[in-house]
């Protein structure tokens, strides 16, 4: 079984140090509302030709110094759940050596083993936590191999999934930059568009006791998203479903499979979808800019992919004719209530609930420091069940999407014979 060995921890600061104006950084209501837990990414390298650890090491300690002075929240710490101190307090960066080969973790069944490429215990852990407040953390991981790994959790308190991935982005950028002329320019305005307020009510807990889950990756090729599409199209009166429309509605249709081989019957069901709000909002505006959308399935009938499509699509538009004129409190309600609902229906299990959330377009796919593009993307599986995470493939054009379900569930959701029509497990070798 795999073992990590801590090598080194280091706290990496902004360089330049952050200036006096920019020390106070008042977190957005959206912010003040996330939820604590880090959200992680990894990317995982064969054995790079022409850098050593040493030199990889470097590359990543200096740029992410550099990118953490235009990212400069992200190196400071959050006080009263009201601000964050940018105090150049800095990042927590580990340098750990992984004692097997990286062909153990990506030959693996399960996505489950890609935690050790993450601080212990770190993936989804309270990022507010009396024995961690470094809102970034970064681990740099080599294998017996040569193969290495660099995974990073950011506090969901000042960034989702976009904001996140965009932090990645311009650090891959700012390694890359020879030249020395790379400018981002990351807005940290949220607080115009989701005004904080004094006393922001706490949010009820909607991950319920922790449950053994485990994950697994599959891919949605091109070619099968295109047949998925052509499948709607034909059937409805749908001529542009979106891919991530119609790979949710066939993972949808399998998870109600799932639970109709266990109960014998139909449970109604409740899908909910990560919607990013840029634009409207600026999409250089940091933080947390997104909100959920529901599509409900009462009946069997509802399930088909060119009904369940309909659906995703009503409930999108739906919320969009609701935002756009609600003023900043209304919006503050919105999503307060929003949470609310979830709470109350997963306490009173009428529904089976799915959660989706895209990180497609937003470059996940491309994590090249310097040494080669990734061999793998993902993350590490949710702490609750029925979770769907979207990302593009190494291809661009399709689809891997993380799923994590209950042990048993998944014993008989990857034998679904759709499923496996048009997506197949992520497992590979270095060979």
């Amino acid at each position: 079984m795999a073992s990590s060995t801590i090598l080194s921890r280091k706290i990496i600061k902004p360089s330049p140090s952050i200036p006096s104006s920019h020390r106070h950084y008042n977190l957005s209501f959206r912010d003040q509302t996330a939820n604590p837990a880090y959200l992680p990414i990894a990317a995982l390298y064969s054995k790079p030709e022409n850098h050593n650890i040493t030199q990889i090491s470097h590359i990543l300690e200096n740029s992410l110094s550099k990118i953490l002075f235009f990212y400069y929240p992200f190196a400071g710490r959050i006080k009263d759940n009201k601000y964050v101190d940018c105090n150049d307090t800095g990042a927590e960066y580990f340098n750990v050596h992984v004692n097997c080969q990286m062909s153990e973790i990506l030959t693996n069944p399960y996505n489950d083993a890609i935690e050790i490429v993450f601080p212990q215990n770190l993936a989804w852990s309270n990022s507010l936590s009396k024995e961690r407040s470094s809102l970034v953390v970064v681990q740099l991981s080599h294998f017996d191999c040569g193969g290495v790994a660099v995974s990073i959790c950011v506090s969901h308190k000042i960034a989702d999934g976009y904001s996140a991935c965009k932090f990645l982005s311009d650090w891959i950028s700012m390694a890359r930059d020879d030249e020395l002329n790379f400018q981002p320019s990351p807005q940290f305005d949220g607080a115009l568009f989701f005004p904080p307020i004094d006393n922001p009510p706490p949010m009820p807990n909607v991950v319920p006791v922790t449950q053994r889950c485990v994950s697994k990756m599959y891919n949605f090729s091109s070619s099968s998203l295109f047949k998925l599409k052509d499948i709607v199209s034909t059937n409805s009166q749908i001529q542009k479903p979106s891919r991530i429309e119609v790979a949710t509605s066939l993972l949808h249709k399998c998870g109600v499979d799932v639970s109709m081989a266990k109960l014998g019957v139909f449970k109604p069901t409740m899908l909910f979808h990560v919607m990013n709000l840029r634009p409207p909002i600026p999409l250089n505006t940091m933080g947390n800019a997104n909100c959920l959308f529901s599509a409900t399935a009462m009946t069997q009938d509802n399930i088909t992919l060119p009904n369940y499509v309909a659906q995703l699509q009503k409930a999108k538009q739906q919320l969009r004719d609701e935002l756009k004129d609600m003023n900043t409190d209304q919006l503050a309600s919105h999503a307060i209530e929003k949470i609310k609902e979830i709470a109350i229906i997963m306490k009173q299990d009428a529904f089976d609930m799915y959660f989706c959330t895209s990180l497609c377009t937003f470059g996940s796919h491309k994590i090249d420091f310097g040494w080669g593009s990734p061999i793998r993307v993902t993350q590490v599986k949710q702490p609750m069940k029925n979770q769907f995470i979207f990302m593009d493939d190494p291809t661009g054009e399709g689809i891997n999407v993380l799923i994590t379900l209950t042990e048993a569930d998944m014993l008989l959701f990857q034998n679904n014979k759709e499923l496996l029509q048009f997506a197949s497990p992520v497992v590979q070798s270095l060979e």
